[in-house]
């Protein structure tokens, strides 16, 4: 086994440095050529130009070998970068019990496709929850956070009969990984100071259910309330915010709040901050409300694909943080009441004579 693993090592230690192999045979043979060959060392312009060349032509060589090679390595680290988005996160299904769902997120570092922000929409037998996160910072220093409330939403939304017990779950996810990442800060085994300390390190969320009936609780730790499209983008109200969470304990008693109903053919937008904080260029916030508006009647994958585009336009391709947005549509149809049949009419009973 061990052989085999070092075999695959050295093969792979084989091909990066395969695209070398070409430039440094031919810098070996311009060197002997410059060093021995006879010609080399006569004087004159013609031969000092050959020799120019000579070099010129490995230099050249030598920079394109790297560059290949350094694509190369880039192409798989990006290739390993969308399969771990993927998993940790996965787009939501297309529908889920009667609704229909898009998802998507812009990353504010550069090259990167996972950052501080996460969602995630789960069919239970308690209706569709939902969750929408905002990890402190950005980037890829987040990503431990956003694993461990993912990792345990994904388990709680099936277990827990009510609201309140996923949200209590996921702060004990999240106090766990802040211990953890503490400890391996501490002084004696970091060596120095960390970048992203885990003690300024929380998480505001939005945990959300839709029932059947189309009702809307919701538990809010610090995190935007939804809108509500229907003919106008309408804020939707989330109740008194809960503090995020790691930065103080949740109180005793978490009651969800009633937000609103969602109608057949109405869409509910979920987002994190960093789409209503972009600004322009000239200091301008982002309109993520009239965009909204104009998205009366898409789909929600459209809905997503609007404000992206909206967004990048808006900041130039210049976001300051992360973005993550999920949409939700309710295409569950509403049954009218049916009339009874003339043969079933109900008739009262006859009074009793006696």
């Amino acid at each position: 086994m061990f052989r085999d693993r070092s075999m695959v090592a050295e093969g792979s230690r084989m091909r990066r440095m395969a695209p070398l192999v070409a430039p440094v045979v031919w810098g070996l043979v311009a060197v002997a050529w410059r060093w021995w060959c006879p010609l080399a060392r006569e004087p004159g312009l013609p031969m000092r130009i050959a020799t120019s060349v000579v070099f010129l032509t490995v230099g050249a060589g030598l920079v394109l070998g790297v560059r290949r090679g350094l694509m190369r390595e880039l192409a798989r680290v990006r290739a390993v970068a969308e399969a771990a988005q993927q998993v940790v996160l996965r787009p939501p299904p297309a529908r889920l019990d009667g609704l229909a769902v898009a998802a998507g997120q812009l990353s504010a570092s550069r090259g990167a496709v996972v950052g501080g922000d996460l969602y995630e929409a789960v069919a239970t037998p308690y209706g569709v929850r939902i969750v929408i996160g905002d990890v402190r910072g950005h980037g890829l220093a987040a990503l431990g956070a956003v694993v461990a409330v993912l990792g345990s939403f994904r388990e709680a939304a099936h277990d827990e009969p009510e609201l309140a017990g996923v949200l209590r779950r996921l702060e004990r996810a999240l106090g766990r990984h802040l211990r953890e990442r503490a400890r391996e800060e501490h002084p004696s085994r970091a060596g120095q100071p960390p970048e992203h300390p885990a003690a300024e390190e929380f998480v505001t969320l939005l945990l959300l259910e839709i029932r059947p009936d189309g009702e809307v609780d919701v538990l809010d730790c610090g995190h935007p309330g939804p809108y509500r499209l229907g003919r106008r983008a309408e804020a939707v109200p989330v109740g008194d915010p809960l503090p995020p969470l790691g930065a103080f304990p949740l109180p005793a008693d978490l009651v969800p709040h009633r937000a609103t109903r969602l109608l057949p053919g109405e869409t509910l937008v979920l987002y994190t901050d960093g789409a209503e904080e972009a600004r322009d260029h000239r200091g301008r916030f982002f309109p993520l409300d009239a965009v909204l508006t104009d998205s009366f009647g898409d789909s929600p994958a459209a809905v997503v694909r609007r404000v992206h585009t909206a967004l990048l336009r808006h900041t130039g391709g210049r976001l300051a943080d992360d973005v993550a947005l999920l949409v939700v549509r309710n295409d569950r149809v509403r049954v009218p009441a049916q009339p009874a049949e003339p043969g079933l009419r109900r008739t009262r009973p006859a009074p009793s004579p006696y």
